[in-house]
């Protein structure tokens, strides 16, 4: 049978935890900010996290690879 090959996609943008979830940068904070409100961005700073049967899913794509 051939290995399980790792989602390089979800590898550069996903990390797991050590309890199972999987957490991620929070969309739309690279670029175009100055139309956003302060709340907004401040709301946006750090990671998010991502539970439940999704985080199941992007370990499977991860294949144990995560960093």
């Amino acid at each position: 049978m051939p290995k399980q090959k790792t989602h390089k996609g979800t590898k550069k943008r996903f990390r797991l935890t050590a309890s199972g979830k999987a957490k991620h940068r929070m969309t739309g904070t690279s670029h175009l900010a100055g139309r956003m409100s302060q709340k907004r961005k401040r709301n946006l700073r750090g990671t998010g996290t991502v539970t439940g049967v999704t985080a199941k899913k992007l370990a499977e794509a991860l294949a144990g690879n995560s960093y």
